[in-house]
């Protein structure tokens, strides 16, 4: 089975991917937690934290324009609206956790989630160009907030990503990807 959280982000792939071809058939009825709310009911005993979910939902639902706008030069010679609907969302999602939960989830951890994901659902080249893209946005990102000097040794910080990985691998039982 699954990991909470990897439970958690393959529902919410679902929503957003629903959410975005309902608003853009001029659905007027699609709303985000309406959509996670129906996706997320099957496996509510199994996902335990919901707000994970909607959260993560919620959150790049509302940021589509602009981190569509963040990823496009991250991928030139594809621009966004060619590209599937699945590797768009979980790109959406990637930029979204590398952005805003570096404080939750460490940066490797979601380009891996993300990498995962397209495995799963995209198609057979997706996760290759999923890692391109979050790897350019991890280098620039951190490049960029970078802007005071280190002040953990390089052995710390090491030991620092495999806590946080391990710490967050147990918040979600485990982590082996279901398909």
């Amino acid at each position: 089975m699954a990991s909470n959280r990897h439970l958690g982000r393959i529902i919410v792939l679902q929503s957003l991917y629903e959410y975005e071809f309902r608003t853009k058939a001029g659905d007027p009825t699609a709303e985000i937690d309406v959509i996670v709310a129906k996706n997320i009911e099957p496996y509510a005993r199994a996902l335990g934290d919901t707000e994970f979910v909607y959260g993560l939902a919620r959150a790049v639902s509302e940021r589509f324009q602009d981190l569509d706008t963040k990823l496009q030069p991250m991928a030139p010679e594809w621009p966004l609206s060619t590209i599937a609907a699945i590797d768009r969302n979980v790109l959406r999602m990637g930029l979204y956790e590398l952005e805003s939960s570096a404080d939750t989830v460490p940066p490797k951890v979601a380009i891996n989630e993300a990498v995962e994901l397209a495995k799963a659902f995209g198609s057979d080249n997706s996760s290759k160009f999923i890692n391109g893209v979050l790897g350019t946005a991890y280098r620039q990102i951190y490049n960029e907030e970078e802007t005071s000097p280190k002040e953990k040794t390089h052995e710390e910080e090491k030991q620092a990503d495999a806590s946080d990985y391990t710490n967050d691998a147990e918040a979600t039982d485990g982590g082996e990807a279901a398909a």
